[in-house]
């Protein structure tokens, strides 16, 4: 299915809670940079939310995945209005009874920027490994890999696996603020971190569990980025803590 955001197909995928519920509430799953809502961790994770009697929706995100768009055109803009289109799509959805987010890497960024966004409508918030530091680096002309001049951004940006990106991706990660949106929202929070993350080190989740007025931190000992090594704990530490909100 496509949920359409001015003219924007957005590949998403529905699927209720594994008891079968005909009303239920639902978590908005999102991947991260270069990603898809078909990887593995994306789905385990969607997996459990079911299985603890939520219902999800995997979404791809512009230039991403099975969604239109050219890769090198995204943005965080772009993916902060694809992100609040789903959200008013799921809201508006008659079995659907609370909207809750999800999102791993530049997802995971993305969904802290839409609960504020959107706090009266986002009762729980998971970020997976959150890239939280993108903005704080684009400021700082070091981002994907790459050094450049922050105040002239060249109109090409060559990710570390020789993606290219326009420039006018890190002109606007630079104007995010990522602490104002985590000031911003008091819901329940669960951040979920590999202690040897390759990508988004472990103390940027850590430093945002800490800035939140209500969050918990999952630590996945000796795990990667998209928990390659222990996928499991991932999920268990999901499970645990959807279990304690109920």
């Amino acid at each position: 299915m496509y949920i359409l955001n001015d003219g924007i197909r957005l590949n998403a995928v529905l699927e209720p809670p594994v008891n079968g519920a005909e009303k239920y509430p639902l978590f908005i799953v999102i991947h991260g940079f270069t990603g898809d809502c078909e990887e593995e961790h994306i789905r385990a994770a969607a997996r459990v939310m079911r299985e603890c009697g939520y219902g999800t929706l995997r979404v791809d995100m512009y230039g991403h995945g099975k969604s239109d768009g050219q890769f090198r055109d995204h943005t965080l803009y772009k993916w902060i209005t694809n992100a609040l289109a789903v959200i008013d799509y799921a809201k508006a959805l008659p079995q659907v009874t609370e909207i809750n987010l999800c999102g791993h890497s530049q997802g995971g960024l993305l969904v802290m920027l839409a609960a504020a966004l959107k706090r009266d409508t986002v009762r729980r918030l998971i970020p997976l490994s959150p890239a939280a530091m993108i903005p704080e680096q684009a400021r700082a002309g070091q981002l994907l890999g790459i050094t450049f001049d922050p105040q002239h951004v060249p109109d090409e940006l060559v990710s570390w696996d020789d993606r290219i990106l326009d420039g006018n991706y890190a002109r606007i990660a630079q104007t995010i603020h990522v602490e104002e949106a985590i000031a911003a929202y008091n819901g329940p929070v669960l951040i979920v971190h590999g202690d040897a993350d390759e990508s988004v080190p472990f103390e940027v989740g850590e430093k945002a569990a800490a800035e939140y007025e209500n969050a918990e931190l999952a630590r996945i000992p000796g795990d990667t980025h998209c928990f390659d090594y222990h996928l499991d704990l991932m999920e268990e530490a999901v499970r645990t803590w959807l279990i304690r909100q109920a």
